[in-house]
């Protein structure tokens, strides 16, 4: 299959304390695929997610960021998100008094209302209803969370990086998260980088790195990674639905 993303020797440091937070870090993700990046607070995921978006508070100090078989290591973000690239923040940001039609704009001047209905469609958002609505505090926590996928989606990227968008989000019924995220591949045929540290994402994902303490110590199927993960993090509960 088709490689959309290959990180090779990735090690990665904050500018302002100049602490390493990632060390030789090595993955490839395919086309039209879900990887689900898991690991414990701490472990450096986040970083990870700024660091292949090109955000100028990491630096990196060895290493290869390939995507599209083009070398993109020291492109800007600005760069990188023409490309294709797109990454979703763990908590939206709030604003006030914007349509969400002009919302999902933003991204994308020349998307067509046909397509923002389509998009919202995608989210499980009737557009009758959240096309001319505010998008300010008055949404829900998970009214928000899909008009920001519906916003990555309206930029139609060709690789989408979610930083946690199941986390805190009890509103949404997790089943119907990963509802979204299987319409999302299947009708944009992007590729997805989930970071997440809900366990039922296995039964969507095509593949699975875990982070651990800056470094992926285990990569694979996703019942093994998980088996790993909960191990490290003493969660017996889980490892016992993900016996061998």
């Amino acid at each position: 299959m088709k490689k959309i993303l290959e990180v090779k020797n990735l090690s990665v440091e904050s500018r302002e304390s100049k602490k390493k937070i990632l060390e030789n870090i090595s993955f490839e993700v395919d086309e039209n695929s879900i990887y689900a990046l898991v690991g414990p607070n701490g472990a450096g995921k986040s970083t990870l997610a700024y660091a292949l978006m090109g955000a100028p508070r990491f630096r990196i100090i060895a290493g290869k960021i390939i995507f599209e078989n083009k070398d993109i290591t020291k492109t800007s973000i600005e760069k990188r998100a023409k490309m294709g690239i797109a990454l979703a923040f763990q908590e939206p940001a709030y604003f006030e008094n914007i349509r969400v039609k002009d919302f999902l704009k933003v991204g994308n001047k020349d998307i067509s209302e046909k397509e923002i209905e389509k998009t919202l469609s995608l989210v499980g958002l009737d557009p009758k209803v959240f096309l001319n609505r505010k998008v300010n505090r008055q949404l829900s926590g998970g009214e928000r969370k899909r008009i920001e996928f519906a916003s990555i989606i309206a930029m139609k990227p060709k690789l989408m990086i979610l930083d946690e968008p199941d986390s805190g989000l009890d509103i949404i019924i997790y089943r119907e998260f990963y509802n979204i995220l299987e319409n999302i591949k299947r009708e944009t045929k992007s590729s997805i980088i989930l970071i997440t540290h809900r366990e039922e994402i296995g039964a969507i994902c095509d593949k699975a790195g875990l982070l651990y303490k800056g470094k992926i110590i285990d990569e694979g199927d996703f019942r093994k990674v998980i088996r790993e993960y909960c191990q490290i993090v003493n969660r017996k509960k889980i490892c016992k639905g993900f016996k061998e």
